[in-house]
C-alpha cells in the first residue's frame, strides 16, 4: 500500500511537473492564448527589412503598441511592405512620425520603433508610414569599411 501511494505521488509530481514545463513554453514562445487586442492596421515600406519578422514587436518610447502581421515584396517597388497592427488604445500616432527598424542588444531580435513626430494629424486605419529607416546592415558596413568604400 506505501509503495502504491509513493508511486501516485510521483506520477502527480511528473504531470504537474510537464504542465509547468508546457506553461512556461507557451509563455516564451508568445502562443498563449489570450485575448487579441483590438487593433488597427498600418503599413511601412523599407528598402531593407533585415531579419524582421511576423509577429515581432512595435513599439514607441520603449512600450509595446503593437505587432508586426506580415512582410511582402512589392513587386512594383521592389520594397519589403510590412504590415503592423496597432493596438486600437494607441489611436494618436502623427501623420509624420517615422517606422525605424531597431535590434534589441548587439544581436538581438529586431523589431520597429515609431519615432513620433509632431504633426496635428493622426494616422489611421490603412494609413503608410512616409518616413522610413532600413535595418542597418553590419555586415555592409564592415565590408565597405574594409574595402575603403565610403558607401
Amino acid at each position: 500500500m506505501a509503495q502504491r501511494t509513493t508511486e501516485v505521488i510521483v506520477g502527480l509530481f511528473m504531470i504537474a511537473g510537464i504542465a509547468a514545463m508546457m506553461f512556461l513554453a507557451l509563455q516564451v514562445s508568445g502562443l498563449t492564448p489570450k485575448a487579441p487586442e483590438r487593433s488597427y492596421t498600418l503599413y511601412a515600406n523599407f528598402n531593407d527589412a533585415g531579419n524582421l519578422a511576423p509577429r515581432a514587436k512595435v513599439s514607441m518610447a520603449g512600450v509595446t503598441v503593437g505587432k508586426i502581421r506580415e512582410i511582402t515584396l512589392n513587386q512594383e517597388t521592389f520594397q519589403a511592405r510590412v504590415v503592423i497592427d496597432v493596438n486600437e488604445s494607441v489611436d494618436n500616432i502623427p501623420a509624420d512620425s517615422s517606422a525605424v527598424i531597431r535590434t534589441s542588444g548587439l544581436l538581438g531580435e529586431q523589431y520597429i520603433d515609431i519615432s513620433v513626430g509632431g504633426d496635428m494629424e493622426s494616422l489611421g486605419d490603412g494609413d503608410t508610414f512616409y518616413s522610413t529607416q532600413s535595418a542597418m546592415n553590419l555586415e555592409r558596413l564592415i565590408t565597405n569599411f574594409a574595402s575603403g568604400q565610403s558607401k
